[in-house]
């Protein structure tokens, strides 16, 4: 089952400019390099910050050589991981299924370097020296559509994804079925923007949502978030669950809650395996709750300078989602996977 794949905006030849200066420097560091190729660009205040922060994080503690790489154009795609491979590079961390044919034409050529891919579908025929990582992130989903059905005075919910694909399509029934599990009669909605980062778009749909009456949205779009959020923000009241804790004070008093998945996290715990001697390629990890990378956080600053209706009432809704989530993880409650609209 394909659990998700972003796809990414834009293109250029950003990358083909890395290939031809930076090849020297990784050169120099044949053995002791570690590098993260990601398709989306930084400065989302989620996921690519994130695995740029603890990757340079970790190579302080293990004392190895990094290299952040935006790779902005797939057809550039095979020319980087080529030059890494080519300059030696231990590890090799990338993002989301656009780049499974890559990492499937060039791994077998190098097979000392460790490959990593977050957010992938399995390989078949596994790949000795190649490790994936999906994510059971609809289970944050239903945690956080059990916290908006107690939170909504409308009764009236959203849910806006960057585009409509099997996993995210999940995402919104997780959603959806948490919101219906406490309030049955209650509407869930669901937009896509049709882009990862695409803010004005995400701004535009999630106006037209409160305007409509909805007052509570999940988003499920990256940095297009950034304009679900500015739209929560220009009406007390309205609140949103987002991405990433680096969205709190983006809207101190909009942004209630988070459904993490933590891409920082995640690249640390696989990175710092793939240091180790003990590492194993040819495995696909499934990470979901109680891991440290997914789950339903409340927004630490909207407790404090949220509206204090609301912030009170968002303390007894946490004790029912605390409840839910011990019962998905002892496994007395189910949550289907459900990719059809």
């Amino acid at each position: 089952m394909n659990r998700r794949s972003f796809l990414q905006a834009g293109a250029g030849a950003a990358a083909l400019g890395f290939a031809a200066t930076m090849l020297p420097d990784f050169a120099k560091a044949a053995g002791g390099l570690v590098a993260l190729v990601h398709t989306q660009a930084a400065g989302d205040n989620g996921p690519v910050d994130q695995m740029i922060a603890k990757l340079k994080q970790l190579s302080e503690e293990k004392g190895f050589e990094y290299r952040a790489i935006y790779a902005q154009d797939p057809a550039t795609y095979e020319t980087v991981f080529r030059t890494l491979g080519d300059a030696g590079a231990s590890i090799i961390v990338s993002t989301f299924n656009e780049v499974a044919e890559p990492f499937k034409a060039l791994a077998p050529s190098y097979p000392d370097t460790k490959w990593i891919q977050l957010f992938g579908d399995a390989f078949e025929p596994a790949i000795p020296n190649v490790v994936t990582v999906s994510y059971d992130y609809y289970l944050g989903c239903y945690l956080s559509g059990v916290f908006a059905a107690r939170m909504s005075t409308t009764g009236k919910m959203g849910f806006i994804g960057g585009i409509s694909i099997p996993p995210i399509n999940a995402d919104f029934n997780a959603f959806k079925a948490g919101v219906q599990s406490v309030k049955p009669d209650a509407t869930v909605t669901a937009a896509f923007a049709g882009s990862f980062q695409d803010p004005a778009k995400g701004q535009e749909i999630a106006t037209q949502m409160y305007n409509s009456g909805i007052d509570y949205i999940q988003t499920d779009a990256a940095a297009t978030d950034g304009g679900i959020i500015a739209a929560a923000s220009e009406q007390e009241g309205r609140m949103v669950s987002c991405l990433a804790p680096a969205q709190f004070q983006l809207g101190p008093k909009s942004v209630i809650s988070i459904v993490s998945l933590d891409f920082g996290v995640s690249l640390y715990n696989e990175a710092t395996n793939a240091v180790g001697s003990t590492w194993k390629g040819g495995v696909h990890e499934h990470t979901g709750l109680g891991t440290g990378v997914i789950d339903f956080i409340p927004s630490p600053i909207f407790a404090e300078q949220g509206p204090t209706a609301l912030t009170a009432k968002a303390k007894e809704a946490l004790v029912e989602v605390d409840k839910v989530r011990a019962g998905i993880l002892d496994g007395t409650i189910k949550i289907p996977f459900n990719t059809t609209l």
